[in-house]
């Protein structure tokens, strides 16, 4: 599977077309770091430097289509090993939860015992097809 959004992100939201307005909400958002694609699970390649997962928070969408991150997240810490970040997984729970979507970073970033990792950009992006 290529980056994006998972099996259940988009069941719920196609689920919330048909269910007579009941609608999709996510009360959190948690970010997990990767040393390579997630997955369809987005279990796959975890980073070994650090397990845990950051909660994020996104803006309010104003234009329908687009979300993005209201302030950075992090910093991780390098618990011990040396690897290289590609991708990050989004999670409705800081462990277990449901996984909503992964992205790739816009460039790889090598980590080493002790660096830190902090996200500062992540914007989610839909183009409606009515106008």
């Amino acid at each position: 599977m290529a980056e994006g959004l998972s099996t259940t992100l988009v069941s719920g939201w196609l689920n919330t077309l048909r269910s007579g307005g009941a609608s999709y909400t996510n009360t959190a958002t948690w970010i997990q770091l990767h040393t390579a694609n997630p997955g369809a699970a987005g279990t796959t390649a975890t980073s070994a430097g650090s397990t845990t997962r950051l909660q994020a928070t996104f803006s309010a969408s104003s234009s329908g289509s687009a979300l993005a991150l209201s302030g950075s997240v992090g910093p991780w810490t390098n618990g011990g090993t040396s690897e290289t970040l590609t991708d990050i997984s989004v999670w409705t729970a800081s462990s277990g939860g449901t996984f909503l979507f992964s992205v790739a970073l816009s460039a790889s970033k090598a980590w080493s015992s002790g660096d830190t990792f902090t996200l500062n950009t992540l914007g989610v992006s839909l183009t409606p097809q009515a106008s």
